[in-house]
């Protein structure tokens, strides 16, 4: 989804639902309280105060003897619109998609960070990501552009070189895409404000992340609210 410059304050919401540090106390962790977590050891959550805001907040987090344990936090952004179920968003309505998403692998227009064995691929000259619903290419990097595919109707990834300094794909309407629910939706490095409907955060926290992240963990992002009918703990 291509990122949109949108003058909005940050406020950082509670660290994560009903007020609670991740862990506090008695309360349990936020992903023993989830639906599912994807099965793997490693889970992102985005958590959203309701589903009109712009900005949450972002956890990371490992499975250690059966226990769900934060591995970092920090302020997240989402899209300008708020925050939507995912089956039902619509392309070009610049609102984040809750849900449960795989992230199939990582991408920048700088080196991968230290540490880093997720797969990333390097942002080149001609890397694109398709948006054309008419296009066999839908909601696919693409290397070079092909004919079907149209520039106005896609993202020539290196032309955000701050927001997708790194970025982490989220899967969604990924392994089979619905036209016109959306294409480019991923985890990246936040620009001036708002995003089109990505998740973002500090870079540092990106970098972190990419670093910590581990494909044999089966890591996978829930997007949500802190109530409501999007709320996180759905997924």
């Amino acid at each position: 989804m291509r990122p949109r410059v949108v003058a909005v304050t940050v406020v950082c919401a509670s660290l994560l639902l009903l007020g609670a540090a991740p862990g506090a106390g008695d309360h349990p962790p936020l992903p023993a309280r989830m639906a599912g977590t994807g099965g793997g050891t490693q889970l992102i959550t985005a958590v959203a105060p309701e589903a009109g805001a712009t900005a949450g907040t972002l956890t990371w987090w490992d499975l250690r003897d059966g226990r769900w344990t934060p591995a970092g936090s920090t302020p997240a952004r989402f899209g300008a619109n708020g925050l939507v179920e995912g089956a039902s968003r619509r392309q070009g309505t610049n609102t984040t998609p809750t849900g449960l998403y795989g992230l199939p692998f990582a991408f920048g227009v700088r080196a991968a960070p230290r540490g880093t064995s997720y797969p990333y691929r390097p942002v080149r000259q001609d890397s694109w990501w398709c948006q054309d619903n008419a296009s066999r290419a839908y909601n696919r990097w693409t290397e070079p552009r092909p004919a079907d595919c149209r520039a106005t109707e896609s993202e020539r990834l290196v032309a955000y070189r701050t927001q997708y300094a790194h970025a982490l794909v989220i899967g969604f309407n990924y392994d089979k895409p619905v036209r016109g629910r959306g294409a480019g939706i991923f985890l990246h490095v936040n620009g001036h404000g708002a995003t089109a409907g990505c998740v973002s955060a500090p870079v540092e926290a990106i970098r972190r992340m990419l670093a910590w992240v581990r494909p044999e963990q089966r890591p996978h992002i829930a997007i949500g609210t802190a109530a409501g009918p999007t709320a996180i703990t759905r997924y």
